[in-house]
């Protein structure tokens, strides 16, 4: 086949629908979701088909939990996006095949695509998340640290866990409820011999601080008198097959159907079945499961779906399945409650940032998995996928002490902050490698919680340009070329640049600055940057670098986001020429939206800061805001309604 001059040939062509671009030589691709292996895509292909793989993945994978096909290029004269609208099984091959051009294209569907232009990188990400939308201002409190594992199994367990973040001074804000805590693994139950009087322990949970999480998967236990499918059964709500019986297959509960999450009826359903969960004290939901994934083979493609009210299939739906089952579980505990909900889910689409976070599924406990997390959760970021993390030390496999307290200092600033683990491997709760990990873990933890408002801030603004809270340096510095295959670091805002170390043994890290002048977080050493540096890392230190001019707003120690009233703002500043905007607001639900909130403005000039309250729209300003510069003693800018 020719096209424009080259002869093309190769697996592209085979496809019902094909694209073909021609490359120019210098072409950077980034994006398409989670899928594995570095931040630069030039010469992988990947494959779009949401898959339940619990292998330990390679670069190599071409598919993973989620399905996001957007992919951003980046030559040295422009940056664009193009956006594959397109649900059925599709393709990517991004200079693997030739590197005369790049393809995408599907097996079946329609040649459906957007070309998103712009003068940055930036304003890509931001024409993107218009079309598919941003990321809304989470509630505060999902911004702690969640703890999770496959394997605790009972009201006392959880109690257990609850007592040891207390005790051993670890801030904690939620834990995660696995499969265990239900009746046979049936959706929308609990086991009341694992949880009697399951109320009363939830409520106890949070009286001390804790939310909990339950998780959700898709399959309903096919058994006659168990209302959830008593009721799908009785209104159609169940995929069927081709001639119109009840599709059956196998999850957790054994023999199980699957809810049609294409039809509106079906999501209103799934929605209000929450609510007694809901009643209970329940705080959000973890979907899980929802590629959909299947104990006795894959779904066949014909299985019949609804896309609204069109007869579909499984072959053009499959890939929006999680996305239309968080849909159906945001708005159901929107309406149930009022507040922002916290829906985490494994499997999405485009578009699925509106309504759930997500993390990358089950990785594995080895170095290689952390080293990839920070190319994965920077590609999400780039997808429209701003609220995601990996499992803290990994799920699969055994960690050690030393790749728990690395992946510590990755996952302190991972906008989602969860430890998880599966059953029958080695616990990886902080205290369970001794002091020096517990440490170590305390540490980083008590950074996040202190660093709470400037990651709200962070989220405040994405939901308006859509930019992610964790960035690859090069959409900071696109120009910059060594940028454009930074892997092993990365940004937090515009402010904050995160260098972890991500190998055994190696108590050293090469780090490298962009332009511009930097302050170690640690040592407030000023550097210059444009510059390559070695800094010494031991155990407990992840090298973090503040731009100067920066600004960072700060809360007080806590156990917990709302222990105590955060009555104090402090600003850590770091001389040099800047400004930042910070946002209030009572953190649960949306009359932000209806302009209740209070937007401060500071202007930083060498070390000289001024505010200015540019909307106040929240009753509970801060009683004290407090300037905090290393060389300098506290200061109060603001008390009880002056300026100092």
């Amino acid at each position: 086949m020719a096209k424009e001059g080259h002869l093309f040939h190769g697996n592209g062509f085979e496809k019902d629908i094909q694209v073909v671009k021609e490359m120019t030589g210098d072409e950077a691709f980034y994006g398409l979701g989670d899928k594995t292996g570095f931040l630069n895509k030039r010469e992988y292909e990947y494959t779009m088909w949401n898959t339940d793989n619990p292998a330990p993945q390679l670069d190599n994978f071409q598919s993973l939990y989620k399905s996001i096909p957007f992919l951003i290029t980046l030559t040295k004269d422009t940056a664009y996006g193009l956006f594959f609208d397109n649900t059925n099984r599709s393709y990517f091959d991004l200079g693997k095949e030739s590197s005369q051009y790049y393809w995408f294209g599907s097996d079946s569907g329609n040649l459906d695509y957007y070309f998103i232009g712009g003068e940055s990188m930036k304003e890509v990400v931001h024409g993107y998340t218009y079309l598919t939308g941003t990321v809304p201002l989470p509630q505060l409190w999902t911004l702690g640290y969640h703890q999770s594992r496959w394997g605790y199994k009972s009201a006392s367990d959880i109690r257990s866990i609850a007592q040891g973040m207390r005790e051993n001074d670890i801030p904690c804000d939620a834990i995660h409820m696995d499969i265990d805590y239900m009746d046979q693994y049936k959706v929308f139950t609990w086991s009341d011999e694992k949880y009697p009087n399951f109320t009363e322990f939830v409520s106890e949970l949070r009286e001390d601080g804790f939310k909990l999480i339950t998780i959700m998967d898709p399959g309903v236990k096919i058994e006659a008198g168990y209302s959830v499918y008593e009721e799908g059964i009785e209104n159609g709500y169940f995929a069927t097959t081709p001639t119109g019986e009840v599709y059956e297959n196998a999850v957790w509960p054994g023999d199980s159907v699957y809810p049609d999450f294409g039809k509106e009826t079906v999501r209103n359903w799934w929605g209000e079945n929450h609510k007694e969960l809901i009643d209970a004290g329940i705080a959000g939901i973890w979907n899980d499961m929802n590629e959909p994934a299947s104990f006795k083979g894959e779904l066949p493609d014909d299985v019949v779906f609804y896309d609204e009210d069109r007869e579909s299939t499984h072959g053009e739906m499959h890939n929006v399945y999680g996305h239309n089952m968080s849909k159906a579980t945001y708005q159901g505990l929107r309406r149930l409650t009022g507040k922002r909900p916290f829906v985490i889910t494994r499997a999405c689409y485009s578009g699925s940032q509106k309504y759930t976070t997500g993390w990358t599924g089950d990785n594995h406990s080895i170095w290689a998995h952390l080293q990839m997390a920070i190319p994965q959760l920077c590609n999400l970021g780039l997808s429209g996928m701003s609220y995601v993390g990996t499992d803290i030390g990994g799920f699969g496999s055994d960690a050690t002490g030393e790749l728990l307290a690395r992946w510590i200092q990755v996952g302190c600033f991972s906008p989602l902050c969860r430890n998880h683990s599966a059953m029958g491997t080695r616990n990886q709760e902080p205290w369970q490698f001794g002091p020096q990990i517990l440490a170590i873990y305390r540490k980083y933890l008590k950074l996040r919680y202190r660093l709470i408002p400037y990651y709200y801030d962070l989220f405040f603004e994405g939901e308006q340009s859509g930019l992610p809270v964790m960035r690859p340096l090069v959409l900071q510095y696109e120009k910059d070329e060594e940028a454009k295959n930074c892997n092993h670091q990365f940004m937090i805002g515009e402010n904050l640049l995160v260098s972890p170390v991500v190998e055994q043994g190696a108590t050293y890290k090469t780090v490298y600055l962009p332009e511009g002048e930097w302050y170690d977080y640690w040592t407030n050493e000023k550097l210059s940057g444009n510059t390559h540096i070695v800094r010494k890392a031991a155990l407990d230190t992840c090298p973090i670098y503040v731009k100067a001019g920066s600004i960072l707003p700060q809360f007080g120690d806590q156990s917990y986001i709302g222990e105590k009233k955060s009555e104090d703002l402090i600003l850590e500043i770091y001389p040099g020429k800047g400004s930042y905007d910070h946002y209030q607001d009572n953190g649960e639900d949306y009359a932000y939206r209806d302009g209740c909130y209070n937007h401060y403005h500071f202007e930083l000039d060498g070390d000289k800061l001024s505010m200015e309250l540019v909307h106040h729209g929240y009753d509970n300003v801060y009683k004290n805001i407090i300037i905090r510069c290393f060389d300098k003693e506290n200061k109060v800018l603001f008390q009880a309604g002056t300026k100092a």
